[in-house]
C-alpha cells in the first residue's frame, strides 16, 4: 500500500530510492512491486533515468485491490470450518457470522483508496 502511496505522491521513482523510503532491501522490491506490475497499476521505465510510475489513476485502487493482488481472493469459496466448498448443505455453524463479516470487511476496504491508506500510515 505505500508504495502505490508514495508512487501517486513523488511520482517515478527508482528502484533502489523506493526501498529506502519503505525500509526495504532493494532485493525485496521484485515482491512488492510485481503483483502490482501484474495487476497493471505500476510499470517499470527502463534505462537509467527511470524506474517505477504509477500507471494510470492511483484513486482508483482500493485497499481491498492490493490486499487481493497480494494475497489473492478474499473470498475463497472454501467454508473456514470444513474443507469443502461453502455453501454445502448443511451450513457449517460458522457460516452467517463470516459470511456477513467478511462481506463488511470487503465493502469497508473497497471504500478506501490504497493511497489515502499509504498517506495515513505512520
Amino acid at each position: 500500500m505505500q508504495a502505490v502511496g508514495l508512487l501517486a505522491e513523488r511520482g517515478q521513482m527508482k528502484a533502489s530510492d523506493l526501498a529506502a523510503a519503505l525500509d526495504a532491501s532493494p532485493a525485496f522490491m521484485p515482491q512488492v512491486i510485481g503483483p502490482l506490475v501484474k495487476a497493471g497499476w505500476v510499470r517499470s521505465e527502463p534505462g537509467p533515468t527511470g524506474g517505477y510510475v504509477l500507471d494510470g489513476a492511483a484513486s482508483s485502487i482500493s485497499v481491498l485491490d492490493v490486499v487481493e493482488a497480494v494475497d489473492g481472493p478474499t473470498d475463497s469459496g472454501r467454508c473456514v470450518v470444513a474443507d469443502r466448498p461453502c455453501g454445502r448443505s448443511p451450513e457449517c455453524a460458522l457460516h452467517g457470522a463470516w459470511a456477513r463479516a467478511r462481506g463488511e470487511l470487503m465493502a469497508s476496504l473497497r471504500n478506501i483508496a490504497a493511497c489515502d491508506a499509504a498517506a495515513a500510515a505512520p
